[in-house]
C-alpha cells in the first residue's frame, strides 16, 4: 500500500480519472437537479444525497465486477447487421429513458402539471432516488470502462469513484437551487438532456457523437441564458426605479 502512495502514477491516474467522472458526471448532476426538484423542499437536499450516496456504492460494486464490465462490449446478437452488446442495450435503454423523463417534464412545465400532480409527486422519493441511482449507472458506465483500460489497480478506481462523487455532492446542492429557481434554465437543461439521451442512444447502435460538441453546445447556450437573466434583472431594477417606464423603453 505504502509503495502504490509513493507512486507518482497513482496520483496521476487517480487525478486523471477524479476529473473524468466529474466531467462525464455533469449529464447525471442536471438530472439530479430536475428529479428532486419534484419534492418537496425539506426532502430535496436528503433526496439528492442519498441518490448519489447508494449510486457510488453501485459503481464500486461494477468496479469490483471488472471482468463483468468487459465482457458487456461482446457482442449478443445481431439487429440488421448491426451487433448489439450489454453494453449498447445499457446505453440505449438509458438514452430512451432520458428521453421520455424529460420530454415529460417538459409537458408537464408547460401545461402546469406540476401542481396537479402536487400530491403524488410528495409521496415518490423512493421512485426519486431510484431514478437517480438507474441514470447514474448508465452515466457512469462509460467512464467505468475507460477506468478499466486506463488503470490496473481497482484500489485507485474506487478512490477516484469515492472522490468524484463526493465533489458531486458538494455541488450537486448549489446547481440544484439555481436550476430550480430558473425556470429558463431548467427549460435549457431539459433540452440538454433530451440531447445526451439521443446521443446515448446513437451510441448504443455504434454511431459514436463527441461528447465535447454536445458540452460546448451546452455551454454556450447556458452563457446565452445568464446574459438574458442578467439583462431581465436590469430592467425589472430599471422599473423598480422609475416605474414609469416600461420594460424595453
Amino acid at each position: 500500500m505504502t509503495e502504490l502512495l509513493a507512486n507518482p502514477q497513482t496520483w496521476i491516474a487517480f487525478a486523471t480519472l477524479t476529473a473524468l467522472e466529474l466531467v462525464l458526471g455533469i449529464d447525471n448532476i442536471i438530472f439530479i437537479s430536475i428529479l428532486v426538484d419534484r419534492l418537496p423542499q425539506a426532502k430535496r437536499e436528503f433526496a439528492r444525497r442519498l441518490g448519489l450516496f447508494m449510486a457510488m456504492f453501485m459503481r464500486i460494486g461494477l468496479l469490483l465486477m471488472l471482468a463483468w464490465i468487459v465482457g458487456l462490449v461482446a457482442p449478443l446478437f445481431t439487429v440488421l447487421g448491426q451487433a448489439i452488446s450489454g453494453r449498447d442495450l445499457i446505453l440505449i435503454s438509458g438514452g430512451l429513458f432520458l428521453i421520455w423523463k424529460s420530454t415529460v417534464e417538459i409537458h408537464q412545465s408547460l401545461e402546469g402539471g406540476e401542481a396537479a400532480g402536487h400530491g403524488r409527486v410528495h409521496a415518490a422519493l423512493g421512485a426519486v432516488v431510484l431514478q437517480i441511482m438507474v441514470v447514474d449507472i448508465v452515466f457512469s458506465l462509460d467512464s467505468i470502462i475507460t477506468a478499466v483500460g486506463l488503470v490496473d489497480d481497482v484500489r485507485v478506481m474506487i478512490a477516484a469513484v469515492v472522490a468524484s462523487v463526493g465533489l458531486m455532492m458538494l455541488f450537486a446542492g448549489p446547481v440544484g437551487r439555481f436550476v430550480s429557481d430558473h425556470p429558463t434554465i431548467k427549460m435549457l437543461a431539459l433540452a440538454f438532456l433530451v440531447v445526451v439521451g439521443v446521443v446515448l442512444v446513437a451510441e448504443g447502435f455504434d454511431h459514436h457523437v463527441p461528447r465535447g460538441y454536445v458540452y460546448f453546445a451546452m455551454a454556450f447556450s447556458l452563457a446565452v441564458e445568464m446574459l438574458n437573466i442578467r439583462l431581465r434583472k436590469k430592467a425589472a431594477k430599471a422599473v423598480q426605479l422609475n416605474p414609469a417606464r416600461m420594460p424595453g423603453d
